[in-house]
């Protein structure tokens, strides 16, 4: 269910982006215009992670899901009701708070996994919905299509009704995550708390303000905007870059887009499997040298990418650079369960925070002073330097010492399962032999 929630946000976040081709005609729209919607589309999220991160800790991840979702239908539903750019931003502002649906799935899922497999957990369930910002640049232009030639609306009609039908579905995914999700193994917080098995809500506050004051939470952030950040960044222009630098049609460069966002299904899990494998190896500093190598080839990919003027080229160039960005991701937040597990949602919200800080930095260079293929290039070697930000995320002997007993403990733990169930087969397997036997006696 959190990753299908990430997902169905992920859509809803950018299911206008790939239609602002039409958007940016009917509006008439600028390139710098076109530049503050990218702007505004991400910023309000930075405020909206650091707020869900107290959140999630207080109110647990099951009802603030649902309430970010219910509530979040509505600017996504109504942003057909835009008619100037003005009104257009507003309403991309509004949509952008669904954005940190992000942390209440890493907080989720990091809650829900034991130490040897969080990072291939909060990989996979954040890659899946980031699979989302890749889906939408295929799906929307077909439903747009639909619209006009099934149903025979107007280009400036089937923009905003495909609009309504994406609101439509989170609002009922946000029902649905209600009733079919709980905030722990052991139960919902209320309950918990209750019984006395979790602190009391106002002990989270200072434990939030305690994880604002640790120096890695900050590194972190500024890692995350050099990897999500940029995610964010290229699911917004990818499609009107295609669509201008090479000169394809909306259908074809939305589907090149979403070559980029397609990447997700395995590539985060990667960096998060690659994560929990460093580890197993070389401790937490090893999930953090894996973080630097990853982010290292993302910035030399992007700037590899940025050089291409040909769409063969371009095209898996692209896919290399969003190999390598996506793994940047997973591998993160394969650290980031491990800085501070008594105000896990504020680290969650705080680096999670620093995408979109990440995608507003970029995005202000993408408002038409520079030349795209250009802005790309510097994005990349920025993210080469923030790849050795990854030898400041450093471990006590102490905390290093305690995560390697735990994540022994969690790997012995599933081999006494399985030898729970090795177990209970032999002993199926022998009930069915004596049951036998006694129908042939018979």
């Amino acid at each position: 269910m959190t990753w299908f929630a990430f997902f169905a946000c992920f859509f809803a976040w950018f299911g206008i982006a790939p239609l602002m081709i039409i958007v940016r005609e009917e509006l008439n729209l600028t390139k710098e215009q076109v530049g503050w919607t990218i702007i505004g589309s991400v910023a309000v999220t930075i405020f909206a992670r650091f707020l869900v991160g107290w959140l999630v800790d207080r109110y647990g991840p099951r009802m603030t899901y649902t309430w970010l979702l219910v509530l979040g239908a509505f600017p996504v539903a109504f942003i057909g009701l835009a008619n100037s750019f003005e009104s257009f931003l507003l309403f991309r502002l509004a949509i952008g708070m669904i954005g940190a649906s992000f942390v209440i799935t890493q907080y989720h899922t990091s809650v829900m996994f034991a130490p040897n497999v969080v990072g291939t957990a909060n990989a996979t369930s954040a890659g899946w919905g980031n699979l989302g910002g890749g889906v939408t640049q295929l799906i929307m232009p077909l439903i747009f299509s639909a619209f006009v030639i099934g149903f025979g609306f107007t280009d400036a009609e089937a923009w905003r009704l495909s609009m309504v039908v994406v609101g439509g579905v989170i609002f009922v995914i946000g029902i649905a995550y209600y009733f079919f999700t709980q905030d722990a193994p052991d139960g919902n917080f209320k309950d918990l708390r209750a019984q006395g098995k979790m602190p009391k809500k106002e002990k989270v506050t200072g434990a939030y303000w305690q994880a604002l004051s640790d120096y890695r939470v900050w590194i972190l952030f500024l890692i995350y905007g050099a990897c999500f950040g940029i995610e964010l960044t290229v699911n917004n222009v990818a499609a009107l870059y295609f669509y201008d630098y090479f000169e394809v049609d909306l259908i074809t460069a939305g589907a090149i887009a979403a070559s980029f966002g397609l990447m997700n299904i395995f590539a985060r899990t990667l960096g998060g499997i690659f994560g929990d494998n460093f580890g197993s190896l070389w401790g937490l500093k090893g999930r953090s040298f894996w973080l630097f190598i990853v982010l290292l080839g993302e910035g030399l990919a992007l700037m590899l990418f940025s050089q291409m003027n040909v769409l063969f080229l371009a095209i898996p160039t692209l896919i290399l650079f969003s190999l390598f960005t996506q793994m940047a991701e997973g591998a993160t937040y394969s650290v980031v369960p491990f800085i501070n597990k008594k105000a896990l949602g504020a680290v969650a919200g705080v680096v999670g925070a620093g995408g979109n800080a990440g995608a507003v930095a970029a995005g202000f260079l993408f408002k038409g002073a520079i030349e795209w293929n250009d802005v790309f290039f510097i994005i990349g070697a920025v993210v080469v330097a923030a790849s050795f930000l990854s030898f400041l995320i450093r471990f006590s002997p102490q905390r290093e010492a305690e995560e390697r007993i735990a994540f022994e403990q969690a790997q012995m733990d599933v081999l006494v399962n399985k030898a729970e169930e090795a177990k209970q087969a032999v002993m199926t397997s022998q009930r069915l032999i004596a049951e036998a036997k006694a129908e042939l006696a018979k």
